[in-house]
C-alpha cells in the first residue's frame, strides 16, 4: 500500500495537462523547484493570502496550507482572516462555494483546479430537490414553507425540515435555507438533527415531524441510528424514481427521509474488511468515518468525523493499534504523526483515495499563486447573488448549532 501513492503521483504528473490546461512552463517541474517557488509566492503575497487545506489533500499541497481541517473547521476559519484579499481553497468546488458565501465582500475565493469536484455533491441536483419537495407535498408530508416563513400545515400533513450535508452545491444549500433548514457536517450532524427535530412540525395526532436529509444517506442513517432512531423509521428517497420509489404510507411512517447519495470513497469500506483486519491484527481497534455504510459502523469500534478520528487516535494509549476507514492521505499522514508510539493502518489494503481531491496538484497551486503575484486572478469561485442570501442563512444556522 505504501507504494500506491507514489505510483499515482507519477501517473498524475504524466497526465496533468489532460485536465484543466496549464501553461506549458508549469509542466515537468521538479518537486524541489515547485516547493521553492510556491514558498516564494506566499512570501510575496504575505497577509493578502490565506490557503485552506482539507485533510484529504496530498502532502505536497497541504504542507502550504495556513489552516487544515475538515469541512466544518475550514468553514469556521474563513472569517478568521479578514485582512486577506485571496482565499485559495485546496479542496473541492462545494467547499470553495461555501467559502465565497462566508467571506467578506472584498475577498476572492480561488480553487486551484476547477476539475476538483465531488461525486456526492453531484448526486443532488436543484431540479431533483424541487421535484422531491413537490412530491412530498402531494403525499401530504411537506409543509408549505416560503421565504423563511413558519410552516403552514394542511389537514393530515406532517412537517419536514430539510438538512443538507455540506457536501452539496450552493444551489442545494440555498433551497434548504429558504425552506427552514440548515447545513451539517460530519462533526455536527447529531446536533443538527436534534436542532431540526425540534423545528419539524407535528400533527395533532402526535405523528412526529420528519427530516429530509441529503445527499449522503449513510451519514444520515448512521447519525440517526446512533441517536436512537430505529432503521424501520428511515426510508431511502431515490431522486431518479417517481415519488422517490416510495409509497405515501412508507414516507408517513418515517422520521428520516434519506436521499440516495453516497461518497464513492467511503462506500468502498466493508464489514468483511473489518473481520479480516481483526484476524490479521488481534486486539486492533477499528474507527471509521460515518459516511461508510451502516453495517460497517456497526462492525467497527468507533466512528466519527475526520477531526474526531484524529483526536481519538492521538489521544489513545501508547502501543495502540488502529485500522482507519477513511481517505488514505489522512490515514497515512496520521500514521506518520503518531508513530512510533501508536500504529495506524488503512482498513482498505489498497487505500481509499479521493480522486477529485487528488486533482489539486502543486503545479496548479504554483500557477494560481504566481498569477496572483502578477495581479491576475484565475479560477475564482462566485456564488450567484440569487443563491447567496439563503445559502448564507443555511450556513450561519450550521455554525450556530452547538
Amino acid at each position: 500500500m505504501a507504494s500506491l501513492i507514489p505510483l499515482l503521483t507519477e501517473y498524475e504528473k504524466d497526465h496533468i495537462s489532460e485536465r484543466q490546461a496549464l501553461p506549458e512552463w508549469y509542466l515537468g517541474l521538479s518537486d524541489a523547484e515547485m516547493d521553492a517557488r510556491i514558498a516564494g509566492a506566499r512570501r510575496t503575497l504575505g497577509n493578502r493570502l490565506v490557503i485552506l487545506g482539507h485533510h484529504y489533500q496530498r502532502d505536497e499541497v497541504i504542507r502550504f496550507a495556513d489552516y487544515t481541517g475538515d469541512s466544518f473547521r475550514l468553514a469556521g476559519q474563513v472569517a478568521s482572516r479578514p485582512d486577506a484579499d485571496y482565499i485559495v481553497f485546496c479542496g473541492v468546488h462545494f467547499m470553495a462555494e461555501s467559502a465565497d458565501v462566508l467571506s467578506a465582500p472584498h475577498q476572492q475565493v480561488i480553487l486551484p483546479d476547477l476539475a476538483a469536484g465531488c461525486s456526492m455533491a453531484d448526486m443532488a441536483e436543484p431540479d431533483q430537490l424541487e421535484t422531491c419537495w413537490e412530491e412530498l407535498t402531494q403525499m401530504g408530508i411537506t409543509p408549505q414553507l416560503g421565504s423563511g416563513q413558519a410552516p403552514r400545515l394542511g389537514s393530515g400533513q406532517a412537517g419536514v425540515v430539510p438538512v443538507t450535508y455540506i457536501n452539496s452545491a450552493a444551489s442545494i444549500k440555498a433551497f434548504v435555507g429558504e425552506h427552514g433548514g440548515t447545513v451539517c457536517t460530519s462533526s455536527n450532524a447529531a446536533a443538527t438533527l436534534t436542532w431540526a427535530f425540534t423545528r419539524a412540525p407535528r400533527l395533532r395526532s402526535g405523528q412526529g415531524g420528519k427530516i429530509l436529509f441529503l445527499p449522503d444517506q449513510h451519514l444520515g442513517r448512521n447519525t440517526a441510528f446512533k441517536m436512537g432512531i430505529p432503521l424501520d423509521e428511515m426510508v431511502g428517497w431515490d431522486p431518479n424514481e417517481i415519488f422517490g420509489g416510495l409509497t405515501p404510507d412508507e414516507v408517513k411512517s418515517a422520521r428520516m427521509i434519506l436521499w440516495k447519495g453516497h461518497c464513492s470513497v467511503h462506500e468502498r469500506f466493508t464489514a468483511a474488511q473489518i473481520a479480516t483486519v481483526r484476524k490479521q491484527h488481534p486486539g486492533i481497534r477499528v474507527i471509521v468515518h460515518p459516511e461508510v455504510p451502516w453495517d460497517v459502523v456497526q462492525a467497527a469500534d468507533d466512528s466519527g468525523s475526520t477531526e474526531y478520528i484524529i483526536k481519538t487516535i492521538t489521544g489513545s494509549p501508547a502501543g495502540s493499534v488502529w485500522a482507519v476507514g477513511t481517505e488514505v492521505h489522512l490515514v497515512n499522514r496520521l500514521a506518520r504523526e503518531v508513530a512510533p508510539e501508536r500504529t495506524v493502518i488503512s482498513l482498505d489494503q489498497f487505500g481509499c483515495l479521493c480522486s477529485t481531491m487528488f486533482r489539486v496538484s502543486p503545479n496548479h497551486l504554483l500557477w494560481i499563486l504566481e498569477e496572483l503575484v502578477a495581479g491576475r486572478v484565475h479560477n475564482r469561485i462566485v456564488v450567484p447573488d440569487e443563491q447567496k442570501h439563503w445559502t448564507r442563512v443555511a450556513l450561519d444556522r450550521m455554525l450556530s448549532i452547538k
